[in-house]
């Protein structure tokens, strides 16, 4: 009779780990840092390098547009990317509860190698864990990232006066898609999170000349929270224009019905981009044509004063400051 869950054996470190190591993380994984099977993966590794961690413990596992698996990576590897580095290795920590669905951990790992293949990360190390039911909630992963960086100098400190902000797709739908998850809502049109990895788009945009001075993915906090924090260490002022900012229908009911923001809700394949307002066309015109990006919009600029503030110009003429949203929106989102 074949073995349909998760078992305390299976972190055990005998043959049933063994089995599921190999015949599940290690066909999906294939490479060949990791067939040497060592205690640690050794890299080679040239020039200015970016590394990153992030511990995925999303609820629930399976969303409209992704799962922990697809958001995993997307995540480490947007990171990366968001730095100007180009994705090379990464490792993976696997948490898993006791009697947790076989069938639903390999849809979940497939899905990962899948979101590899878009990028050509590598996963090259790993470590495998089983705790018993009730000590973890299905499962939970953890990822590191290594990265060589294609284009230094791009830091949240970098923003200047005359610059313009743009975003590369509507905002708000990861954060909305996992809410109507949560909540079991049918709604009639198909709305999905934009769970996606970014590398693609990224590197369309670093083999043009375009002076890029920060790029960050607008995850937990949403687009709020990204302008807010370049704000502030960058001592500068942004103004935010809130009609131009890119928001679906679906997205904008889902907020009008709990009283949400969609400037504050969580993206997980949208990334927020600055550089000098005259190469801002020219920049939207790569994401559209070759990154993918079909929503992309020109959000805002740059200005001097008042520092470390964001204004928000709003569709009905007025204007007020858009603060760091306050409090857990929605908990464990990624």
């Amino acid at each position: 009779m074949s073995v349909k869950h998760i078992q305390l054996a299976h972190g055990g470190g005998g043959l049933e780990m063994n089995k599921l190591i190999r015949e599940l993380f290690f066909n999906a994984f294939d490479n060949a840092i990791l067939r040497n099977e060592e205690d640690a993966a050794l890299l080679n590794l040239c020039g200015p390098t970016a590394f990153t961690t992030d511990s995925f413990t999303v609820s629930p596992l399976f969303f409209a547009g992704g799962n922990i698996g697809k958001l995993a990576i997307a995540g480490t590897v947007n990171d990366l990317a968001m730095m100007g580095a180009e994705p090379q290795y990464l490792s993976l920590g696997v948490i898993i509860e006791e009697g947790f669905a076989l069938d639903d951990l390999k849809t979940i790992v497939h899905s990962m190698a899948e979101e590899l293949k878009k990028c050509g990360a590598k996963i090259v190390c790993g470590d495998t864990k089983v705790v018993p039911k009730g000590c973890a909630d299905g499962l939970f992963l953890n990822t590191s990232g290594v990265g060589r960086i294609i284009r230094p100098g791009i830091s949240a400190k970098a923003l200047k006066s005359g610059d313009a902000i743009i975003v590369s797709g509507d905002i708000g739908r990861h954060g909305a898609a996992i809410l109507m998850a949560r909540e079991g809502l049918e709604l009639e049109s198909s709305l999905e999170s934009d769970c996606a990895t970014l590398w693609g788009a990224v590197e369309q945009l670093l083999v043009h000349p375009f002076d890029i001075h920060a790029m960050r993915d607008a995850t937990r906090g949403g687009l709020s929270a990204v302008l807010n924090e370049w704000a502030v260490a960058s001592g500068v002022n942004i103004q935010l224009d809130e009609a131009a900012v890119p928001v679906s229908d679906e997205v904008r009911g889902l907020c009008e019905l709990y009283g949400f923001e969609p400037l504050d809700l969580a993206n997980e394949g949208t990334f927020v981009l600055a550089l000098p307002k005259a190469q801002a066309e020219g920049a939207l015109e790569v994401l559209k044509r070759f990154g993918h990006c079909e929503q992309a919009a020109i959000v805002g600029e740059v200005v001097a004063a008042p520092a470390g503030k964001v204004i928000l110009n709003t569709a009905w003429g007025s204007s007020r400051y858009l603060d760091l949203p306050a409090g857990e929106l929605l908990p464990r989102i990624c």
